[in-house]
């Protein structure tokens, strides 16, 4: 009892506490520490981003320290799913709380932030990973390197990609296994991370979440029962989809970032006998983007990319019979923006 008062006079709030655990990995171009006074922290890190390719856009990766603590005292109790993130900040530090033992606070100055994980939490690792763990990783990898995030998919081959923009359930998991299937690389599913200057984008594909009524277009019994063989996660909004993992064997991953060619917004209206494709004009494609992505667009980087789009095309796409027909449809497109692209610079 001495020992502890002592202890306690000497680190009143708990700046220095043991850090038994830790991890190094390169998530969204930043070389990222994490130090854990659990080991079952490190796991929820792991199965989060470990084993991805590094996906870098500088030479010298920015560095980042992340302090994870197991904390009781939640609040949680039998709830069937933990209260939602709320965030907050003053222009230095930034915070996304569930309750008083789960929350995370970024200080992008400092490169630095501390995720606090509640015992109770654990039985939810994937709220604990997609809104505590990401918001800690993706707000300081972004504000600190200048960032444009987005809620997007991407997809493309040799250095190109497409943004895919849509709301949750328009498709853009499904076009990006298709895409894979048809020999086109996956950046990232629903968050992609674009540097302004030079439209270059990074993401983490670590995984791919598909509803069971998109294996219906799984021609390979083996791929669909690979793929039902997933976790299974379920949404805030209730919905269910497989969790599959990525960092396996057999699955197209860009290698290196992606210099987006184009824009195109997935539509859930059927094209019927139409073009799958059509063009949008520029302030649409503007207007648009900016509606799709209201927290972007209030970022000091908005406008750098917003003056960029200039110099790039922006289209509708509606749903085909089949995905494949679609993605043969972005094959073309992205095809023709690289040849573009090629005249121009020779």
């Amino acid at each position: 009892m001495g020992m502890m008062a002592v202890m306690s006079e000497k680190d009143p709030f708990g700046e220095q506490p043991p850090a038994r655990f830790r991890r190094r990995l390169t998530v969204l171009g930043g070389a990222f520490h994490f130090a854990a006074d659990d080991a079952r922290l490190l796991r929820l890190v792991d199965e989060s981003w470990r084993g991805l390719r590094p996906q870098r856009l500088s030479a010298d990766s920015p560095r980042f320290n992340i302090r994870l603590q197991l904390t009781s005292g939640s609040s949680l109790g039998a709830v069937r799913e933990p209260p939602p993130l709320r965030t907050q900040g003053d222009g230095r530090f930034l915070c996304g709380v569930m309750d008083t033992a789960n929350f995370a606070i970024v200080c992008p100055q400092l490169r630095a932030g501390l995720v606090s994980i509640s015992r109770q939490l654990l039985r939810f690792p994937y709220h604990a990973r997609y809104e505590l763990l990401e918001f800690a990783v993706f707000t300081l990898a972004s504000r600190a390197q200048g960032l444009v995030p987005l809620h997007a998919g991407c997809i493309g081959r040799d250095g190109s990609g497409l943004l895919l923009i849509g709301a949750s359930g328009a498709g853009k998991s499904t076009l990006a296994l298709h895409g894979m299937l048809q020999d086109l690389d996956v950046l990232a599913e629903d968050a992609v991370f674009i540097e302004p200057a030079s439209l270059r984008a990074t993401g983490v594909a670590n995984f791919l979440h598909l509803r069971d009524e998109a294996l219906r277009f799984v021609d390979s019994p083996a791929l669909a029962a690979r793929i039902r063989r997933s976790p299974v996660i379920c949404r805030r909004s209730g919905v269910e989809k497989y969790e599959v993992d990525l960092r396996g064997r057999g699955w197209r991953i860009a290698p290196a970032p992606l210099r987006i060619a184009g824009i195109v917004f997935v539509s859930g209206r059927s094209a019927g006998k139409g073009a799958l494709l059509a063009p949008l004009a520029p302030r649409l494609c503007r207007e648009r983007l900016a509606a799709s992505q209201p927290y972007a667009a209030g970022l000091p980087g908005w406008k750098a990319f917003d003056a960029r789009l200039s110099g790039i095309g922006a289209f509708e796409l509606k749903r085909a019979s089949h995905p494949r027909e679609s993605v043969a449809a972005l094959c073309g497109l992205l095809e023709r923006r690289q040849a573009r692209r090629g005249i121009r610079s020779s």
